[in-house]
């Protein structure tokens, strides 16, 4: 009688392990995986910005233009970002008016300054932010 209790006992362990494992780690295979709604990004134009750089000793004053388009996660962005432009061209005209025309050589100089008006744009827009800057044109004359 003994020996018929602890197989029973046994045997419905070892079913209940085997049961709870299956649930465990089988996939259910009625459901769907789930799909992310992926919003397209929204891109703000900022008028252009033409500085003059700061001069390294030399008497001839050089430049610099940059037509600057913002990266912005949500459309929605847009209407509170926008009252916010003249803290964004400030914090632009203030950082560009400091770089010298070696701060831009090469792609190493973009690199960096596409690194620095991201930062500089969060700050003016907090608590919003944004994506992205992107260049459409540079000029150093």
């Amino acid at each position: 009688m003994k020996i018929m209790i602890i197989a029973a006992v046994g045997l419905v362990a070892v079913g209940g392990g085997g049961f709870g494992g299956y649930k465990m780690f089988a996939k259910p295979k009625h459901e769907e995986p789930t799909k992310e709604v992926v919003k397209p990004a929204t891109f703000v134009d900022l008028p252009d910005v033409l500085v003059n750089l700061a001069s390294a000793g030399s008497d001839r004053t050089q430049y610099l233009k940059v037509k600057i388009v913002l990266e912005i996660p949500d459309a929605e962005l847009v209407a509170k970002i926008q009252p916010l432009m003249p803290r964004v061209m400030d914090a632009f005209q203030t950082y560009l008016r400091e770089l010298r025309a070696t701060d831009l050589d090469g792609s190493a100089g973009l690199y960096r300054l596409k690194e620095e008006l991201p930062r500089r744009v969060n700050v003016a827009v907090a608590p919003n932010k944004i994506t992205a800057v992107l260049f459409k044109e540079i000029v150093v004359q």
